[in-house]
Formats: C-alpha cells, sequence, structure tokens
C-alpha cells in the first residue's frame, strides 16, 4: 500500500468513526464521509466496497490491536499466576482502558455505545465472527478460577464484566478524575476497582 492509499483509507476510517460517534450508523450517510475526509465515494467504494464493510473495519483498526493485547497479557497471566482470577481479569480490564485513554480511542467508545442502542446485527455478527475467540480464551481461562459456575453463569456473568468494562471507558459514571491526577493514574485506580469488583462477582 502507497503512503497516498494510507493517507485516503485511514481519513476515511477517521471520518467514519468520528461521524458513527456523533449520529449512529443509520444516522450517517456515506456522503457526509466523504465529505469529512474530504474524498469522493469512488474511494470509498474502493477501499471498503460498502457502508456495512466501512463500519466493519472502523471496528477492526482498533479491536485488533486490543484483542491480541489482550491475549498477550492472558498467556502471561497463565504463565506467571497459575489459577488466580485477577491477574486474568487485569489482562481483560487493562488493555480496554487504556485504549479508552488514547485520544482516538474516546471516539471508538462512543461508536461502542451506538452499536449498543442501534442493535445493529450485521455489526454484532461481525465482531462475534473476528472477536469471538477471545471472549472464549477468557472464559475458559476464568473457568479454571471459578469450577463452582456453570457454562451458563459463567458466560453471565463475562456479559455483565463486559458491560461493566465498557461504562468504565466511556468514565460517565459518578467518579470523576480528581483534580490533581492524571488521566493515566485515573484509569489505573478505574481498573483496580473494576478488577476488585468483577473478581467478587465471578467468586460469589
Amino acid at each position: 500500500m502507497t503512503g497516498q492509499q494510507f493517507s485516503t483509507k485511514e481519513r476515511i476510517l477517521g471520518a467514519a468513526e468520528e461521524l458513527f460517534a456523533q449520529h449512529g450508523f443509520s444516522g450517517t450517510s456515506l456522503r457526509q464521509v466523504t465529505s469529512r475526509a474530504d474524498v469522493n465515494i469512488a474511494a470509498v467504494n474502493y477501499h471498503f466496497g460498502s457502508k456495512e464493510n466501512l463500519v466493519n473495519e472502523v471496528f477492526r483498526r482498533r479491536m485488533d490491536v486490543m484483542s491480541a493485547q489482550r491475549l498477550d497479557r492472558l498467556r502471561a497471566a497463565l504463565a506467571d499466576h497459575p489459577a488466580q482470577l485477577e491477574p486474568i481479569l487485569a489482562a481483560f480490564v487493562e488493555p480496554a482502558l487504556d485504549m479508552a485513554q488514547d485520544r482516538h480511542g474516546g471516539a471508538l467508545i462512543r461508536v461502542i455505545a451506538r452499536a449498543y442502542a442501534e442493535k445493529n446485527e450485521g455489526l454484532r455478527k461481525f465482531l462475534s465472527d473476528q472477536y469471538g475467540h477471545v471472549q472464549r480464551e477468557f472464559a475458559r481461562a476464568l473457568s479454571t478460577c471459578v469450577p463452582h459456575l456453570d457454562k451458563e453463569q459463567l458466560y453471565w456473568r463475562l456479559d455483565f464484566l463486559g458491560g461493566a468494562l465498557t461504562y468504565a471507558m466511556a468514565d460517565f459514571g459518578l467518579i470523576k478524575r480528581p483534580a490533581g491526577v492524571s488521566e493515566a493514574e485515573h484509569r489505573r485506580h478505574a481498573a483496580r476497582e473494576l478488577i476488585r469488583f468483577s473478581a467478587a462477582g465471578f467468586k460469589a
């Protein structure tokens, strides 16, 4: 891929991410994306083929990195802290909160919220097909720590963890970053509290 192609594709993805965050998927037209990215419709068709594929790729460019980090952290947790619950939960939680802190990650969090609100079935299938294996890896690792849970209970609790994590990523709760505390430290504190909360839930 040439530098020009890379620049065009990234501009389209960045514009789409911002517009999806602001207006949702159905509320954003390809014409709006091309206007924001300063490209023509042929460039969108060339790089993505369809609006559905563009939506998917907006997620892929963030989720691929986060998923790889989660799995790397999970392997390290299993090697260094076998059968310990909190290191496994940290491997799931911390990469997501790190992404939320990144200046490019904030828009994706709003896009995720839009995906929940709009019940985009095509996107849900894409995310399940592409990243379901990550959830299954964590479920297998967690099951060794909480053998009293059957598979359904385990997946319910993993689902609740995902919801709480999305909420924490959006920084929408009652606890705001205190004056004098860096964003990084605030996120680390949020991660610690979420990991403790989730561990108690899995053990219950």
